[in-house]
């Protein structure tokens, strides 16, 4: 009997495990998130701003170490978030036939967790080969040739259906992280009845600032042409 409950808790530990790299992976994804958008407000400045800043990024010599580990983020992420939906499917085949509250306080945005992160998936996909390997324009900033980000970007969301695009994306990307965000401290055990509701309204902000931020800018850039 003892083995047996031994074994359980094994099982247990290592549920749980996926969760924490799940949660650790999630804050970091966040953690760039905010910055990118921070560096994406310089477009608001002007091509000269904007396109320096580019500049300073991708000439880092460290550029390919950074991209390299927010790559590995970004799929141990997925990969965990794919193998624990499967797994929790698994466990339950079949579908209960009444849904009842579990107390747990279950939300639009925990209950479209995967739905969200599979829009979140395409849009990345979409927005590097829009962007990072998209058309090389060049320009000189104090006489450096750098390339010309600017004028991508505006391109870009000249198209209105790129533009909706990017909204209906970042929008989804807000509901994924506004239960992500707080969801990630409690996987990680840190789960206090006074701090917990804080978190959640910290999330919630931080949803909303990541959501209307990136479409402020796509739709602030359209207007640019």
């Amino acid at each position: 009997m003892s083995k047996k409950i031994s074994f359980l808790r094994a099982l247990s530990s290592v549920s749980i495990g996926k969760k924490q790299i799940m949660g650790l992976t999630g804050l970091a994804l966040c953690g760039f998130l905010v910055t990118h958008l921070l560096g994406n407000f310089l477009v608001l400045l002007g091509p000269d701003a904007f396109n320096n800043y580019a500049h300073t990024l991708i000439s880092n010599p460290f550029i390919y170490v950074a991209e390299a580990g927010l790559v590995a983020l970004f799929l141990s992420h997925l990969f965990m978030a794919l193998k624990l939906t499967w797994e929790n499917r698994q466990a339950r085949p079949v579908k209960y036939y009444m849904k009842k509250s579990t107390g747990r306080g279950e939300t639009f945005a925990s209950k479209t967790m995967i739905y969200t992160g599979i829009i979140t998936f395409i849009f990345v996909v979409l927005h590097l080969i829009s962007f990072k390997y998209g058309t090389e324009y060049t320009t000189y900033i104090d006489g450096v040739k750098v390339r010309d980000i600017y004028k991508l970007v505006i391109e870009y969301f000249s198209n209105p259906l790129y533009v909706a695009w990017y909204v209906v994306a970042m929008i989804s990307m807000g509901i994924h992280t506004s239960h992500g965000f707080w969801s990630a401290f409690q996987s990680l055990g840190f789960n206090h009845e006074k701090y917990t509701p804080i978190i959640r309204k910290i999330s919630c902000l931080y949803a909303c600032f990541i959501g209307l931020g990136f479409s402020f800018l796509s739709i602030w850039c359209h207007f640019q042409n």
